[in-house]
């Protein structure tokens, strides 16, 4: 088997091992973050798995085409209106700049080799003043730093995470690959739910009436940022 055959059969199996889908938290989050910022046109969903968020983007009926494009099979339960593409993210994708208004990318940084190579291509897809909203595990939260402290990894980092999981982001290393990428500065926003170190199934926000929210208590984080207009 070559290289290139060998690093193709490790993508694949890290998508496979990945299952393709994120948690409804996760989703919802990105329906909200869309609704209120009243967006619309063509969109790109970036690592769409097995379609679930692209299909339930699709109902929202905010805008004009819908792509979706993974290493994945296009799902067969996927509406004919929707564009799909199987194509390895890793790989640069060759498709026309400008091409979208809006990207969102739920739950695929973390998988990907080169997260700045990734975030230049969105900015050159993206059209002036187009948007992107994308989320990763959120290695500040307690339940994380714990993790870190006592066995040396981020929470979503362990073992029984790899191959799926290979690229780990702080908020900082965010801000720092979207300003090289020439986006604006990005705006963080929390799921709001997050599992309490060893207890995993049992949430902060039900054992605090949902008062406990935010950075030190979420899972997972949604970043957004803005192509400028010129």
């Amino acid at each position: 088997m070559s290289i290139n055959q060998s690093l193709k059969a490790q993508r694949q199996f890290a998508s496979d091992v990945s299952g393709g889908r994120s948690s409804q938290p996760i989703y919802t989050a990105f329906e909200q973050v869309l609704a209120q910022l009243d967006l619309k046109g063509d969109l790109l969903d970036f690592g769409a798995g097995t379609g679930n968020l692209t299909k339930r983007l699709q109902t929202l009926n905010r805008f004009s085409s819908i792509t979706g494009i993974d290493i994945m099979q296009c799902p067969v339960d996927i509406d004919n209106s929707i564009r799909w593409i199987t194509w390895d993210l890793n790989d640069k994708i060759h498709l026309p700049n400008q091409s979208f208004d809006v990207i969102v990318s739920a739950e695929v940084i973390e998988h990907l080799e080169n997260p700045r190579a990734v975030a230049r291509e969105w900015f050159q897809l993206l059209r002036p003043g187009g948007t992107l909203i994308f989320s990763t595990p959120n290695n500040e939260s307690w339940r994380s730093l714990i993790a870190l402290l006592l066995r040396g990894h981020f929470v979503a980092f362990s073992d029984t995470c790899y191959p799926a999981h290979i690229t780990a982001l702080l908020r900082k290393d965010i801000q720092r690959i979207l300003s090289e990428a020439n986006f604006s500065p990005p705006k963080f926003v929390f799921t709001n739910v997050g599992g309490i170190p060893n207890f995993p199934k049992l949430q902060w926000q039900t054992v605090s009436g949902g008062l406990l929210k935010g950075i030190r208590y979420s899972d997972n984080l949604l970043a957004i940022a803005h192509k400028p207009m010129s």
